[in-house]
């Protein structure tokens, strides 16, 4: 770990709900004192409190109208927050599935599931998973180590409607799952050795389910439809689609 001097006092210049709620502000408009305390329902005297010390600790400025703006460290520093809140908001779920099997690029865009909304009923995972596929009008792109039976008939439906489908396996499944999809012209099928996560990926919403420490995949999830979201889940599937070893019919 890379020396942290320093930034012990920027966490504790963020450790206030007011602070935040004026960075925040901030990022949308520039603002002056008065506007600020209206907006966030602050007294003057905290108002000014709060202004002097984000502006100490050089994460906003004053410009000559008056107004107050994000300075450019500023900017950064709370376009890089989202991930601390995903931590924090789903840390039970990461104390139990391993992030870590994800390659790094992925761990470092963790903020990009901000959106995303982690669903712990394992039952009605499955449901919103084949509704998901339901739903879909353009592609299905999934990856998982074991096939959910539910989704077999509503995939069969959507390919007729000319849903293109794109599936990792893992590699000990091809024998049970691949004979029925050889002859689909829709589905492309690779293989890994190792599945890391659950991805259910459309041009609509995505899904994904990490991996638990003990190495199984539970039907423990996160949903979204927030485009982020769908974003960061495409790319991961895309970066294993190109690891993934091709299906000879």
């Amino acid at each position: 770990m890379g020396n942290t001097e320093g930034i012990e006092q920027l966490l504790f210049d963020l450790a206030s709900e007011s602070r935040l709620g004026i960075l925040k502000e901030l990022s949308r408009n520039s603002l002056k004192m008065a506007d600020v305390a209206r907006k966030l329902d602050l007294t003057a005297t905290e108002n000014f409190r709060q202004l002097q010390r984000l502006s100490e600790a050089k994460l906003i400025q004053k410009n000559p109208d008056g107004e107050y703006t994000l300075t450019e460290y500023g900017k950064l520093t709370l376009h890089l927050l989202p991930a601390l809140e995903v931590a924090y908001r789903n840390k039970e779920y990461l104390n139990t599935h391993n992030l870590w099997r994800l390659p790094d690029q992925f761990v470092n865009r963790i903020g990009e599931l901000t959106a995303a909304t982690l669903n712990m009923d394992m039952i009605d995972n499955v449901n919103k998973a084949a509704r998901l596929v339901g739903e879909a009008e353009k592609y299905v792109w999934g990856m998982g180590d074991r096939a959910l039976e539910s989704i077999g008939p509503i995939m069969a439906k959507r390919i007729t409607s000319g849903v293109k489908f794109k599936f990792i396996f893992h590699e000990s499944m091809l024998a049970q799952y691949g004979p029925a999809l050889q002859e689909v012209q829709s589905v492309e099928k690779r293989t890994l050795n190792q599945i890391p996560a659950r991805i259910f990926c459309t041009e609509k919403a995505a899904a994904l389910g990490l991996q638990t420490m003990e190495g199984r995949i539970d039907f423990t999830c996160f949903f979204g439809s927030d485009p982020v979201f769908v974003s960061w889940v495409k790319d991961l599937f895309s970066y294993y689609w190109d690891k993934a070893q091709r299906c000879i019919p």
